[in-house]
This record gives C-alpha cells, structure tokens and sequence, in this order.
C-alpha cells in the first residue's frame, strides 16, 4: 500500500520550521510537502538533462492523493524524456495569452505612447475586435482576418456604412500587437507563439488603402451653412452641457485647423484671452503630435468660441481644468462624430470627420482666403520639408500668424451671413474677406 494515503496526508504533523517532505514509497519522486504553518501540497521531483527539478503539483485538498499521483506520474515521465514541465506550462501559458491581455501588456509600457494614441487603439480593441479580445492571440487566424476587415470595409462596426480607411486603421492596430506578442511569448525551444501574422493576408488592401491621399473637407460654398448649422444648434436650450462643449469643439476645430485630441484636451492655463488686443489672444499646445511644442494665434471668432465656453465654465457648479469639458472619466469631450453625422448630410456629404475639419481649414486658408500654403504648414503644425525652414525658421511661436487666422474666420463669418440671408430670402451681396 502506498505511503501517501488520505488518512496519512490528514494526520501528518508540521515541522517545527522550514518544511518536510514526505515521499511516496510506490511511485519515486512523488511526495507530500508539509510546511511549519501546515500548508500540504503534493510534489514530484525527478531530472531534466542532470539538472534536479521539482514542481509543485498543487495542494492537499484540492487534489486528492489519487488525483496527485497520477499527475506526478505524467511530470516524472516527461522529465524523463528531457522535458521540463515548467517551459510546458510556461509554453501552455503563453498560447492561452488572450488579444486583451496583450494589448493591456503593450499599453503598460512606460513612456512609449501618448494616452491619445492609446485610447484609440484600445477603442478598436474593444469595437472592431470585440469578439476577438478574450480569445487566445495566437488562435487568431488568415481567414478571420480578411473577414471581419472585409465586414468593417463594406459596412462599419455599426454596419451603417462603409469604413475602409477606420478597416485599415484598426488592422494595423491588430498586425502591430501580434508582432510584439511574437517577440515577447515564445515556445519552450524560444520560437514565436505566432509563426505568421495574420494580418499579413491583408497586405495588399491595406497598402492601396494606405496609398490614397485623403481630401475630403467641406467645400467652401458650404461651409456658411454649416457654421449656421453649429451655433443655431449651440443655442438649443434643449441640448445638454456635454452637446454644447462638444459642438464648440467642432467650431474651434474648423476655425484653428488643430487636431482632435489636441483640442479636446486643451486646458485653461495654455489660452490667453486679450480683451483690448485680438492679436494677443493664443493657445498653446505643449505635447503634439508632433512632439514640437506651439504657440497658435486665435481669430476673433476662435476667441468668441473659447469666451463662451470660459462663460459656461464661470457658471457651473464643478469647474473643470478643460475648455471642452464632459462628464465623462476623461474629463473633456472625446468624440465629435455626434454632431458631424448630425450636420454632414444637411451640407451634402454623406459623412465628415474632426480630420476632415483639419482640411478644411487649409483648403478654405489657401482656395478662399489665397494664403502661403507654408505658412498654413506652420499653423496646423506639420515639420517643413525645406532644409531652410526645418532648420532656420521659428515653428514653435506662430502668434505673429494671426492675420492668417483671422482671415479664414473672417470668411468663415461671412460666408455663414450670407448663407442666413439666402435662407430667409434676403438679397445678398457677397462682401470681400477682409486682407
């Protein structure tokens, strides 16, 4: 009869420090681990290539005598073999590691993404792939793949249209996650978990997408209408505080050209508001996409937007650091697509992005207001191409640009009057933008 039986494992005593071990007398290698605080785990222990090697199998109670035997037995035989069953479990571990768990790993590291980037590739995580994010990473197949971005091609995540360019964006969200995983996960005998990215299947559609230069902005016909659109639905007393800040934010895009993000998260210490010198009034974007700190002029327009949410912000009960706040955990408004898709089909576009917003303001800066399209480089902050200007032109305080601003706004406000007038039937005269 073996000597690890049920009545022995109930009634053996601790030591009176460190631990014992009590081995089995049928089956060499497999013992009872008796710890001076009375903690019982079943062991085995046997040698992988000369080198002694013991694995805990786990605890008395929660394995049986019989049940833990059997275990050590299956150990003893692949140390054996030559293999250890500690790089088996590690390899066993490292297949199971889930999309989620990875993407969470890859977030995790100090200092190597801005928390916007982060957030928007978590956003795919948890809308494109939000099937796949609790599977194991290297389960993910070719096929899969080219479905579910075929699916998000040709419909959407919310299957209401087609979306190539977010299908894209999303899938190269995806290939650069895996590529890490192969790098960090390995089998025992150190090869990638994954032999072959998937996404590799989508190489050729993802680089003719990557190969379209984007153009899409509102033409300036229309964009008085759209700028009617904006502040007749920011005086809606209906709509929330959160809808407001969110159709400022729209409004400051397109008369600043900035960046979604970057707007979203301006703060109330990067603006200066002058009162008795337009040219005087500024923001001040500190960590870009760009990494190049700025300075940006604000139009008497842009200043108007940003008075307004200063007034919003002096009235509320919670003051909030941000000039776009929400109550959301982020603290400002993240998201602009509500009140885009609200307005885009009205200026005949079947859809519009903050980006999109972005282009606008260079292409009415150079096609209306017959700007230095240099010069609007500068204030949408994109790195000049020249060897002279990379390296001898001041691209961090732009305030010396705000005659640039205000023209585009001036146009902007002019165009919107004109629109009105047609609306209610007035006669028109179209005035020129002021120089």
């Amino acid at each position: 009869m073996p000597k690890l039986t049920k009545p022995f494992c109930d009634t053996v005593k601790p030591p009176v420090e460190g631990y014992e071990i009590h081995w089995d007398d049928k089956v060499a290698g497999y013992g009872l681990r008796v710890t001076a605080s009375g903690v019982k785990a079943f062991v085995a222990q046997g040698r992988v290539k000369g080198k002694a090697v013991i694995i805990t199998i786990g605890r008395f109670g929660l394995y049986t005598e019989d049940q833990a035997r059997r275990k050590a037995q299956s150990l003893l035989q692949q140390m054996r073999e030559g293999v250890d069953p500690r790089n088996v479990k590690r390899e066993d571990e490292a297949m199971k590691v889930t999309l989620r768990q990875v993407a969470d790993a890859f977030f995790a590291r100090p200092g190597m993404l801005k928390d916007s980037s982060r957030d928007e590739m978590d956003r795919h995580i948890k809308t494109t792939f939000e099937k796949w994010q609790h599977r194991a990473i290297a389960s993910i197949t070719p096929a899969e793949c080219r479905k579910r971005y075929e699916e998000i091609a040709s419909k959407g995540v919310t299957g209401k249209r087609a979306a190539p360019g977010s299908a894209s964006f999303a899938f190269t969200v995806l290939r650069t996650l895996i590529n890490w995983a192969r790098e960090e996960y390995q089998t025992m005998d150190g090869k990638p978990i994954i032999d072959q990215n998937p996404v590799v299947i989508l190489k050729q559609e993802m680089a003719k997408q990557a190969g379209k230069v984007r153009t899409r902005h509102i033409d300036r016909r229309e964009v008085g209408k759209f700028w009617n659109l904006l502040t007749t639905a920011r005086d809606n007393p209906a709509f929330s505080a959160d809808t407001r800040a969110g159709l400022d934010l729209v409004m400051f895009l397109l008369l600043t050209g900035t960046r979604r993000n970057e707007g979203a998260e301006l703060t109330w210490d990067r603006v200066n508001l002058d009162d008795t010198d337009p040219a005087n009034n500024w923001f001040h974007l500190p960590d870009p996409k760009n990494k190049n700190p700025v300075w940006l002029p604000l139009s008497s327009q842009a200043a108007a937007v940003i008075k307004a949410r200063k007034a919003a912000n002096d009235k509320a009960t919670t003051k909030s650091k941000f000039v776009f706040p929400s109550r959301s955990v982020m603290g400002h408004i993240r998201d602009t697509r509500a009140p885009l898709e609200r307005f885009s089909v009205a200026i005949g576009m079947d859809r519009l992005s903050a980006h999109d917003l972005r282009r606008t303001f260079v292409t009415l800066g150079v096609k209306a207001c017959r700007l230095d399209i240099a010069k609007l480089e500068l204030l949408t902050n994109h790195v000049p191409q020249g060897v002279t200007a990379r390296h001898y032109l001041e691209t961090s305080d732009l305030r010396d640009y705000h005659r640039e601003v205000q023209a585009i706004g001036d146009y902007i406000e002019t165009e919107a009057r004109i629109a009105a007038a047609k609306a209610d039937g007035s006669n028109v005269v179209s005035l020129p933008v002021r120089a």
